[in-house]
């Protein structure tokens, strides 16, 4: 056995399994994110494709990561190149299989190497400002909340020493590993958001508008449920489709990742069903209670819908400003959210690792301090964009968000998908019902992820794609909303489509070397090989 090898690692109970689950799950795609995109797409209207993309996509992936991961494990594999490898060869030559392989182990690393590349330095974000909540840093009516987040976001002093501090916290944990490191942490930290959110969501429903009285966190509430059909596009379709991947990290490889450390007899119909519970309870349940409210009730609808990316960081603190106890609330907000990014950035860490790991054969302690470097390799440009242009502008990291977050993670999904339904028997496939209490039935395998989930993928991607080349998003040289051509807008944006091509490219090729050393036999056969 090869000592990057850790059988011995592994889940050292349930409840730490589905809380380190639910923690890869719930991160800023619930607490941040979300709440902008329902508020910038109109509200309810979000909410239409967000529910039709829960059920039609974020459960039925979901349930067969759980079931990838678990096959995958089996055949002492953690990360999802070799895995789509190990199901496309049942029923393709492997040489045909080791393409497939290849290009989604490319595509997921790139999906998590470049999301934490910029996720990590939003954790190091909301650290900084839950230290500047608690000791009142932007408690005085003097302070300008978008001249602070801009100072911040471009002081070097503050923006590498946060980002720091969450990254070498991230390479000690994950170089703990599985039980060791990422299940104790969860266990601490995931009942602690849940708790703070709590607190959070009876503050933000009991406030009352201190500047209009047509204003309050009920009309706020009655926002988020009460659909404007006006605002629901294509862009709007793929965004809440790309939220529910993100959020639920589906079509990253993550929940393989956990799910290969599985046991044979473990039930992973009733843990998907509980990571995608305890995710969405977070998402429209406590986040959509806490940001929308108070947003609404402190600032308006108007505010609220304008709001974008800015709505955590500049629109809130105004709020928390008026608010009585506003420094203690949020402080303990964004430290909800510092827990939140961290969770999730420990399995997006933790899946890079492996992938070292595994590839260069070295131990998963040693490969965790590499990946380290690696994050301050490709996350530095997010970090220098904004030292350099003091405006807070944050072109670079906006197009990774658009294509790895929204279209890497749709075609993997969509690849997993149609290998695992076209390219494994049913019987295979319905293995994932082993050891479960309540069994999935034949149609959700043969109807619902055979042919609703990749058709509902294909139809969201050629829509949107089409919207976006129409006005403009995809264009070589991008220009502003009024047409203007900024220099360093194109600059960044295209050092961002670079970068993430370069580490798609080289990943593939690992991937590919380390598929044909390790299963040669196979591949020099060339004959499909039956489970």
């Amino acid at each position: 056995m090869s000592k990057h090898q850790t059988t011995q690692d592994g889940w050292g109970s349930k409840l730490g399994l589905i809380l380190a689950m639910a923690g890869n799950a719930v991160g800023l795609g619930n607490f941040w994110k979300f709440p902008y995109m329902a508020a910038g797409n109109g509200g309810g209207a979000f909410m239409i494709p967000y529910f039709i993309a829960l059920l039609l996509l974020g459960f039925p992936i979901m349930v067969m990561e759980w079931q990838t991961g678990r096959f995958g494990g089996e055949k002492d594999e953690h990360t999802i190149g070799p895995m789509l490898y190990l199901q496309a060869r049942q029923r393709l030559k492997p040489k045909t299989a080791l393409k497939i392989g290849a290009i989604s182990g490319g595509l997921c690393f790139a999906i998590t190497l470049l999301i934490n590349s910029y996720y990590t330095h939003i954790v190091g974000w909301t650290l900084n400002y839950s230290v500047m909540s608690f000791t009142g840093d932007y408690m005085s009516a003097s302070v300008d909340m978008k001249d602070l987040f801009v100072n911040n976001i471009s002081d070097p002093v503050r923006v590498f020493v946060f980002w720091i501090i969450a990254l070498v916290l991230l390479a000690y944990v994950v170089s703990r590993g599985i039980g060791g490191g990422i299940e104790k942490w969860a266990k601490v930290m995931m009942p602690a958001l849940y708790l703070f959110a709590i607190v959070l969501v009876v503050t933000a429903l009991t406030t009352g508008s201190p500047k209009n009285p047509d204003w309050s966190a009920l009309k706020g509430l009655n926002f988020v449920w009460n659909p404007d059909f006006s605002k629901l596009t294509w862009g709007g379709t793929m965004a809440a489709c790309g939220q529910i991947f993100y959020s639920l990290s589906i079509g990253m490889g993550l929940i393989c990742h956990f799910a290969s450390y599985l046991k044979k007899e473990d039930d992973v119909v009733v843990s998907s069903v509980a990571t995608v519970a305890l995710n969405e309870f977070a998402e429209i349940i406590l986040a959509a209670s806490i940001v929308i409210p108070i947003g609404y009730a402190y600032l308006g609808q108007e505010v609220l819908e304008s709001a974008g990316p800015s709505l955590t960081f500049i629109t809130l603190p105004n709020a928390f400003r008026d608010m009585p106890l506003g420094q203690f609330f949020g402080g303990l907000w964004f430290l909800l959210l510092f827990f939140a990014g961290f969770t999730s950035s420990m399995a997006l860490y933790s899946y890079v690792t492996k992938f070292l790991s595994e590839i260069a054969n070295i131990s998963q302690k040693k490969a965790s301090w590499i990946i380290m470097g690696c994050f301050v390799l490709i996350g530095f440009p997010v970090a220098l964009e904004t030292i350099l242009n003091k405006s807070g502008a944050t072109y670079y990291f906006d197009e990774l968000d658009l294509w790895i977050g929204q279209y890497f993670l749709l075609i993997l999904g969509l690849i997993e998908v149609i290998v695992y339904t076209r390219f494994i028997s049913i019987r295979q496939q319905m293995r994932l019902n082993e050891g479960a209490l309540a069994k999935l039935p034949k149609p959700f395998f043969t109807i619902l992820l055979k042919y609703i989930t990749p058709l509902m993928l294909i139809i969201v991607l050629t829509a949107a794609t089409i919207e976006r080349i129409n006005s403009g998003a995809m264009a070589l040289i991008p220009k502003g909303d009024d047409g203007s051509v900024d220099p360093m807008r194109v600059f960044w944006v295209n050092l961002a489509r670079v970068v993430m091509i370069a580490v798609f490219v080289v990943a593939t090729i690992f991937t590919n070397r380390y598929i044909k050393r390790k299963y040669a036999g196979e591949l020099s056969a060339n004959v499909p090989v039956q489970e």
